[in-house]
């Protein structure tokens, strides 16, 4: 299948034929280019490194909810720090795979 990339907005259409206009922004189609084999590739790759970080950051928000029921439950203060402790790093998987996907959207790896 062929990648399209809207010039104006860069939205990137992934179909053999360029639409008539983007869905993003409305351009016509004279304002798509077709994406060379090799950019398509670092798409797909983009795309798929970007939805591994997004399963991270979503296994992390759950982590975090986990750890403050746990927290809540107060059973005892063993617990209490292991929980605590559980959310610091699910807090910190999250920031990591967030700032990593804030540098692709820089470099235009997203896709």
């Amino acid at each position: 299948m062929r990648k399209w990339q809207c010039g104006n907005c860069g939205y990137i259409h992934d179909s053999e034929e360029v639409p008539e206009k983007c869905p993003k922004c409305g351009a016509s189609k004279e304002q798509y280019r077709q994406l060379s084999d090799e950019a398509a590739k670092l798409v797909e790759r983009s795309r798929h490194s970007n939805t591994l970080h997004a399963h991270v950051i979503d296994l992390a928000r759950q982590i975090e909810l986990v750890s403050n029921d746990g927290i809540a439950d107060e059973l005892d203060p063993g617990c209490v720090e292991v929980f605590t402790r559980c959310r610091e790093m699910a807090w910190e998987m999250m920031k990591l795979s967030m700032t990593e996907q804030a540098i692709h959207m820089k470099k235009g790896k997203w896709g």
